[in-house]
């Protein structure tokens, strides 16, 4: 089974049960693959079709747009109960730490980033929203997500709630996306500069390769303090 479809499978599973206490996963990719958001469901069929079949396409159980997982990407998944504090004052608020905590991780790296404040994201998004595909994760801004210093996006953000469970996920781009990819199998190769020139990645930024079981370490460390 490849990493995306396990790391669906365990967020699928945290929610399928009360979360009586925090529990995490970090994920780092070998292979590509395309996850969808659970509002894309209808979009599977024309991206299997489009690739072949030689892409998998998985549905998530968090929000938002379609995400080309793979070695250019570290994801968290992030599992609490109701009542966590990180979770309990809404909807907006609830992205407030993990983007954070993405935050410390990438400036202990050397990356300057910094997550929008609820102040800071009109702004962002005013001068990010042109030509800004909807319907991919790293096409636009939200809150606490984390960009460097011109804006570009670095870290995305969405979530899951339940009754019983709120389901936090985090993806990280340590190197260049395939855009190519993304953008053929979802039918919208017109985006495709919009997606390069409003993203970045650890690797451009720090002018080396891309580094994904560092920066998961990194990251795994920062949530055990946390949690």
């Amino acid at each position: 089974m490849d990493t995306a479809t396990r790391e669906q499978a365990w967020n699928t599973e945290q929610l399928a049960r009360p979360v009586t206490r925090p529990s995490w996963r970090i994920w780092t990719y070998r292979a590509s693959a395309l996850v969808l958001g659970c509002s894309q469901r209808a979009l599977r069929e024309g991206v299997v079709q489009r690739t072949a079949g030689r892409l998998p396409c998985i549905t998530r159980e968090a929000g938002g747009g379609a995400v080309l997982t793979g070695p250019w990407l570290v994801s968290a998944s992030v599992a609490l109960p109701p009542d966590h504090p990180w979770v309990s004052k809404g909807l907006i608020d609830s992205y407030r730490v993990l983007g954070q905590l993405h935050q410390t991780a990438l400036q202990q790296l050397g990356v300057p980033a910094h997550a929008l404040t609820p102040q800071q994201l009109p702004l962002a998004q005013q001068t990010h929203s042109v030509g800004a595909p909807k319907w991919a994760c790293f096409g636009g801004l939200s809150h606490w997500e984390v960009v460097n210093p011109e804006g570009r996006k670095l870290v995305g953000l969405a979530q899951r709630r339940r009754r019983h469970g709120v389901l936090l996920v985090a993806g990280t781009l340590v190197g260049r996306p395939d855009w190519h990819l993304l953008c053929e199998a979802m039918a919208c190769p017109q985006d495709e500069p919009f997606l390069r020139s409003s993203t970045v990645s650890i690797a451009e930024i720090l002018g080396g390769a891309s580094a994904p079981e560092s920066f998961a370490t990194l990251l795994r460390t920062l949530l055990e303090r946390a949690l």
